[in-house]
């Protein structure tokens, strides 16, 4: 008797070992090049407590990904611990966060709309929502996906007791306090783990970018995380530039848009931007961002690979250089002089339109 073929095993090949694991929490997932935060819809998460959504960015790169919580009046989520980082910025709202660590140290800050704040690596947290009439809304930058395409075990990465004494912090960084770390222009450094409120930090000019334009680098909780904020003055814009993928660029402040394309492209993908707007350039792709309001405009980047711990050969590279220099000199900036005249055509007409005085009318062709 001939027995029949039993039917071949699919092959295991092509496993996003993250992706299975979010589709399977049941929570909507948005995929896009920019996405107002504000508009994107949440569901109940069973592991947190709380609604949450997953924002996939086409150019978060192979490490990075965000979650969006909204948690109701008067709710908390479940006690939180996870062996993967992340930044968090609130949106809305105001409460206060509660952070535990294995010794029985506690400490507990209250944040409210643009605040920042990191969770220590693997350290017992639980997050609540101060008001009992108002919702609150907050978005995380997160490297979970690398680190569950490297595991494969979702038991070990939300249920291990390994505690990362080092990573605490200081008392102070629990208070909005920090310390500076100096440097060269571009890379001062503020380190803690909270920061109160994003739009009044004070930041440092930053010359090379152009335009006036100011900025700060954060060590948040001695992560890999980087993290950094940016304003643009009224009437200008900062030189394109690009760099490999994951930056997440978060408005918290004012309005414009950032132009998007690749070596060679002569269109631009335009992505106009408000408070809550967040965009990822893909990997390599020349970006530009432009303040397009009567006040300053100012973002939160967030990646993987920090000043601090670079992470890959192709952050090193930009943070320690090729974000400085020109591309007439291997670098992977753009000079004024070089862009290409509709760019600078492009923002006088946004600035007469909206009756603001430009203040780079030195690049002006006509």
């Amino acid at each position: 008797m001939i027995e029949a073929e039993k039917p071949a095993e699919k092959a295991r090949v092509g496993i996003d070992s993250y992706l299975d694991w979010v589709n399977q929490e049941g929570i909507p997932v948005v995929e896009s090049m920019a996405v107002d935060l504000f508009s994107v819809e949440t569901k109940p998460w069973a592991r947190t407590g709380v609604n949450g959504a997953a924002v996939h960015l086409l150019g978060r790169g192979d490490f990075v990904n965000m979650f969006l919580f909204d948690l109701p009046p008067g709710a908390a989520t479940t006690p939180q611990r996870h062996l993967y980082e992340e930044v968090i910025f609130v949106l809305a709202g105001r409460g206060n966060t509660t952070i535990e660590f294995e010794d029985g140290r506690k400490h507990s800050f209250e944040w409210g709309p643009k605040s920042i704040f990191a969770i220590p690596l693997n350290a017992k947290y639980r997050v609540f929502n101060g008001s009992g009439v108002e919702s609150a809304r907050m978005v995380s930058t997160t490297n979970l996906p690398v680190m569950m395409n490297l595991l494969r075990s979702e038991k070990f990465i939300f249920d291990n007791d390994f505690t990362f004494e080092e990573r605490s912090g200081k008392e102070k960084y629990f208070t909005g306090d920090g310390d500076f770390v100096p440097g060269r222009p571009g890379t001062f450094m503020w380190e803690t783990n909270f920061i109160a409120d994003s739009g009044a930090i004070e930041l440092r000019n930053w010359g090379e970018r152009g335009g006036g334009g100011t900025t700060l680098k954060f060590a948040l909780a001695d992560g890999t995380m980087n993290a950094h904020i940016s304003e643009m003055p009224v009437g200008t814009y900062k030189k394109a530039h690009r760099h490999p993928a994951d930056f997440h660029v978060l408005t918290i402040d004012g309005r414009g848009y950032s132009l998007l394309w690749y070596e060679g492209d002569q269109d631009f993908q335009r992505v106009d931007w408000k408070y809550g707007t967040v965009v990822a350039p893909l990997d390599n792709m020349f970006h530009q961002h432009f303040n397009a309001s009567p006040t300053p405009a100012r973002y939160f980047a967030t990646a993987l690979g920090s000043f601090r711990f670079p992470f890959t050969a192709g952050k090193r590279n930009a943070l320690f250089g090729a974000l400085f220099k020109s591309v007439k000199e291997g670098g992977d900036q753009i000079e004024f002089e070089d862009q290409m005249p509709k760019v600078h055509d492009m923002f006088v007409e946004e600035m007469r339109a909206a009756g603001i005085t430009m203040k780079m009318k030195e690049f002006d062709k006509k």
